[in-house]
């Protein structure tokens, strides 16, 4: 590769970390080339995109970008893939299902939301990241319980509502 290539992929890199807020580094070296396939097929499927890169390009991509990505740059050892998404848990849930089947992808590190998670172990704590939708969701769950009550409430005991304010205005009068 020449230096020229190396700066252009480096400057791809560079951008493509500053448009993406979700990233996964993974190990997909043990895969032979049909579970790779599956990989990227069920990859595309959740609307990840996967690529293998260099690491030391990525790394100086890395120390390019407007980005603190910590120590996450230290997991950059023997083969690594990247992962993009717009959902913070969908890479995890990828690599989670595919691993019923074989040992591998093994996760590095990820980069969600200014987060950073290092080391296989994290897998299950981002697998259980909510999405921004579900937390939304779950804040207007909670945020409509209390009116619900109050309004059921309210229709349970009209009839004795109406009746203690008949009853409040007689006496007034």
């Amino acid at each position: 590769m020449t230096r020229e290539e190396k700066s252009q992929v480096i400057e791809e890199l560079t951008a493509q970390l500053a448009n993406n807020t979700i990233i996964y580094l993974a190990d997909i070296s043990g895969l032979n080339a049909g579970s790779t396939s599956d990989l990227r097929r069920a990859c595309f499927k959740a609307n990840i995109k996967l690529a293998v890169v260099k690491n030391t390009l990525l790394e100086k991509a890395m120390e390019a970008s407007d980005k603190d990505f910590g120590n996450l740059p230290s997991t950059l050892k023997g083969n690594t893939s990247i992962m993009y998404s717009e959902v913070g848990n969908a890479p995890a849930k990828v690599i989670q299902n595919f691993r019923k089947k074989s040992s591998m992808p093994l996760l590095k590190g990820a980069f969600i939301e200014e987060a950073i998670y290092i080391g296989d172990e994290n897998l299950d704590a981002l697998v259980n990241i909510k999405s921004k939708e579900e937390v939304i969701g779950d804040i207007i769950g909670l945020l409509q319980s209390p009116a619900k009550n109050v309004i059921s409430a309210l229709k349970s005991s009209g009839g004795k509502l109406a009746g203690i304010m008949k009853t409040l205005s007689e006496k007034e009068g």
